[in-house]
């Protein structure tokens, strides 16, 4: 079976809510991160096969397949496919894997996976604007009238005991560590600027300085009074975009490309949909038993930082090492575009692992209905 290796990373800064990149149109960000894979690497972009894109509310802006319309903004030529792939938060995790599964099937040579979400623009929820996403019979199925993230957080956080002082202090720790991967340059090489009208952005919106347990324990839980989740402990609202090269060994030396990470392995699986969150630790028992490794032979691990619950739940069941928990921040510090995020966190772990050296990384994200996907990338060495 042919392997399949990622070749070129790149994600844009990701922007606040009603931030910097608020006015660029999701096409358009995307088109982006396109171009600049095109630029890096010297490719012709007429070679390339398919186009993965990740997104999760294809409603408005982002509708009517905006994977395609990426491709025809960042003026590649027709013949190039694209196509809109939706695992939730879990979508551009899930578009690199239908990039490396096509790769390695021998099917397709050069494969673009990637995702976007302007969030901005699309807010979370506008599906509920035009009709009920879940349907009675799966919600009577489970007794809920709703499937809830935030209800999720509560109940994973009591179910294991994780108290708001734990979560906020997890939290602060996030700002800290990227701001600390900001001052260090970790992210200058992997992050693409973006032209707007109010100039040229380049740098992370979401993270604040001098964030501390004490100043997160000021803020109001978001749905119950007596509540341990808050704004200040789960993920940000966020836009952004991110795109991966995948090809195999072999076209990357005929393309004269160096390989930075290969595929290993990957896995899915599904969790109670009522806690949500839940996901990742089955995901990623799976992913382990099928790839043949242990967390010890892990050199750094994202896990996506939806809520505080969700990184801290996951080091508690896996009895893994904090240390390599999320080296550069994340979500909580950083922001989650939705539909970009596995593609923004893989662009974060691997140019991690490049710079460090470290030869195994693993990403895992919770996603909408308890799915989740779980992924291990190895480093290739000269």
């Amino acid at each position: 079976m042919p392997e399949a290796v990622i070749v070129a990373a790149v994600r844009t800064p990701i922007g606040r809510r009603d931030g910097s990149l608020s006015a660029v149109h999701p096409a358009d960000l995307s088109a982006r991160v396109l171009s600049e894979l095109v630029d890096r690497t010297g490719i012709d972009p007429a070679e390339i096969d398919d186009v993965q894109w990740g997104c999760v509310t294809q409603l408005g802006d982002q509708s009517s397949n905006i994977g395609r319309f990426a491709v025809l903004a960042a003026g590649w030529p027709e013949t190039v496919p694209a196509v809109t792939v939706n695992r939730a938060c879990g979508s551009s995790q899930q578009a690199l894997d239908h990039a490396a599964f096509a790769v390695m099937s021998g099917q397709q040579e050069l494969v673009v996976a990637g995702g976007v979400e302007t969030m901005s623009r699309v807010p979370l929820g506008a599906a509920r604007a035009t009709g009920e996403p879940y349907g009675a019979t799966a919600l009577n199925r489970f007794g809920v009238r709703d499937f809830n993230q935030i209800d999720g957080a509560e109940l994973m956080a009591a179910r294991r005991g994780l108290s708001r002082r734990a979560l906020d202090e997890y939290s602060a720790r996030s700002h800290e560590l990227a701001a600390a991967a900001v001052d260090s340059g970790a992210f200058d090489e992997q992050i693409v600027p973006v032209r707007t009208d109010a100039g040229v952005i380049g740098k992370d919106e979401g993270i604040r300085r001098g964030t501390t347990a004490e100043k997160l324990a000021r803020l109001k839980p978001v749905a119950h009074e007596d509540g341990v989740v808050h704004a200040g402990n789960a993920s940000q609202i966020s836009d952004g975009a991110a795109a991966l090269l995948v090809t195999t060994p072999q076209r990357a030396a005929q393309l004269g490309l160096r390989p930075i990470v290969r595929y290993h392995s990957g896995a899915v699986s599904g969790a109670d949909p009522v806690t949500v969150l839940e996901g990742p630790m089955p995901a990623t028992r799976k992913l382990l038993a099928r790839s043949g490794l242990s967390l010890a032979n892990i050199g750094a691990y994202e896990v996506n930082e939806a809520f505080a619950t969700v990184p801290l739940a996951w080091l508690r069941e896996m009895e893994a090492d904090p240390d390599r928990l999320n080296p550069l921040g994340g979500a909580i510090a950083l922001g989650h575009p939705l539909g970009a995020s596995g593609a923004v966190l893989m662009t974060r772990l691997v140019h991690h692992m490049r710079d460090r050296g470290i030869r195994y990384g693993l990403q895992t994200m919770c996603e909408t209905g308890g799915t989740a996907n779980a992924t291990v990338v190895e480093l290739v060495s000269d």
